[in-house]
């Protein structure tokens, strides 16, 4: 479609078979050339300092922090609500404590503060003591974060997909979209990605990695949702051999091939009797590639029909959950990992579970390694909770700036699931309170490179840090 000297220029940019890159060169519309559309004065639809690529839980704080730092900004989500799996895939947990203090705060803090006044949000009956520390209502969490962007007097574009990148001059000034009007350009002298898979630094050439090395497998999906009509003063009652029998029972049809795969670490939690009436069931568990769109639909599809399934069975089989229904389920599949930008700095195991320092943090992280089976069999890590996948109580790592940055694109940078780190660590950083700290960190690095006239790779690491410990964020122990 386009032809070398048109005013597009398509460079294909290879990566596990993968495609990306649009570089744009002049000006921007239609006009007709030889009887097809050229793409010289495409409108634009917006123009800003610092343009956001996906409204997840990253995407709001790498854009509230840059617009309360001076910065003009406009953040694009293809959704129609604010806060990707938080939200839209009913994955309401955060984990902000190393397990004897709470180490991530910032704008992760404000938000729960914030949902604290409403209801919409509770402590964990353990807190401090378990990394797991808030667990928030998916609803009102749209909420809050929509009105913090407001408050902020950033640009708002739900019902809008980030497409191909702008690339002139080494540098990207902005990307293109398909509004219900038609071609349009959104604009940034500085584009943070926050589209959770890396869209906008794939497309724009950045390399990157897919999967772990042995197979190239990413982690399993889950499909999330609540249930109604449960008795769960009865499922407290149900003995321990009650439920061993019937966790034991679905476990061999599971393997005859007559039930579907769950994650059965977190089921016999569920059956316990804490999973309740509205409380989202984190065990279906499906594996597939989440950059297939038609695979991905497929998925999603037969997620829900096994959420039916385990449904049906404890009818059947668990006191209090005679009259159980399924409430929702989520409008995404939850997806742990995609594609992982290759950075300035990639976090890597040893970074992680030795809870390594480094010069230029953003933030702190505490998850454990918890790799979720490419496979689609549901288990986890999480279940084991042992030396080998969990740091030491007390611990935190540091979430480094420069995994966000890169060598290529001066302006660009990745904050979202997919910036730099190897598999196994990707599950650590991968959690929404981690990705908001180093999300927080990059909005306002962009925010500080646009007022020094600067790139973000050349701002001032101490002088980001003071401003990141006035907001609120918990940042200790930085090297010198």
């Amino acid at each position: 479609m386009f032809e070398k000297n048109n005013c597009m220029d398509r460079r294909n940019f290879l990566n596990k078979g993968l495609m990306a890159g649009l570089f744009v060169n002049g000006m921007f519309g239609f006009k007709k050339k030889s009887g097809r559309k050229s793409c010289e004065n495409i409108p634009v639809l917006v123009d800003v300092d610092v343009l956001v690529c996906g409204g997840g839980c990253s995407g709001v704080a790498a854009a509230l922090s840059a617009a309360r730092h001076g910065a003009k900004v406009a953040l694009i989500e293809r959704w129609p609500s604010l806060g990707g799996m938080a939200t839209n895939a009913l994955v309401n947990g955060w984990h902000r404590s190393d397990r004897q203090k709470v180490v991530i705060n910032g704008i992760v803090e404000e938000s729960a503060q914030r949902a604290f006044k409403h209801d919409w949000i509770v402590q964990d009956p353990n807190y401090p003591r378990a990394h797991e520390t808030h667990w928030f209502d998916p609803e009102g969490m749209r909420i809050v974060w929509q009105q913090m962007l407001s408050e902020a007097k950033v640009r708002v574009f739900c019902y809008l997909n980030a497409g191909e990148p702008i690339i002139e001059n080494g540098k990207i000034k902005g990307v293109l979209v398909d509004t219900k009007t038609g071609r349009k350009s959104c604009l940034g002298k500085i584009v943070i990605d926050s589209t959770g898979d890396g869209d906008i630094a794939a497309k724009a050439g950045l390399p990157f990695e897919f999967g772990r090395t042995s197979d190239g497998l990413v982690q399993g999906m889950t499909m999330m949702y609540t249930l109604r009509g449960i008795d769960a003063k009865a499922m407290k009652t149900i003995s321990r051999e009650k439920r061993d029998e019937i966790m034991n029972d679905m476990i061999k049809l599971r393997d005859e091939g007559k039930f579907p795969p769950f994650n059965a670490g977190n089921t016999r939690g569920l059956l316990s009797g804490w999973g309740g009436n509205f409380v989202p069931w984190n065990m279906c568990a499906v594996a597939g590639n989440p950059l297939d769109e038609e695979e991905l639909t497929k998925l999603t599809a037969r997620s829900r029909e096994q959420v039916f399934q385990y449904v049906d069975y404890w009818k059947k089989n668990v006191p209090g959950m005679q009259n159980a229904r399924v409430d929702q389920t989520g409008f995404s599949l939850g997806i742990r990992e995609s594609r992982r930008i290759k950075g300035l700095k990639t976090l890597d195991r040893d970074m992680v579970l030795n809870a390594v320092k480094h010069p230029d943090a953003v933030g702190h992280g505490v998850w454990m390694i918890d790799i979720h089976d490419p496979k689609g069999t549901g288990y986890t890590t999480y279940t084991d909770r042992n030396d080998r996948s969990m740091l030491k109580e007390g611990t935190s790592y540091h979430i480094p700036l420069g995994m966000a940055l890169n060598d290529r694109i001066p302006n660009l940078a990745v904050a979202c699931r997919a910036a730099s780190s190897t598999h196994e660590t990707h599950a650590s950083i991968r959690v929404q309170a981690h990705l908001m700290a180093l999300a927080q960190g990059v909005g306002t690095c962009a925010a500080l490179a646009l007022d020094s006239g600067v790139d973000m790779v050349k701002v001032d690491i101490k002088k980001l840090q003071k401003i990141l410990r006035d907001d609120g964020v918990y940042l200790e122990d930085v090297p010198s």
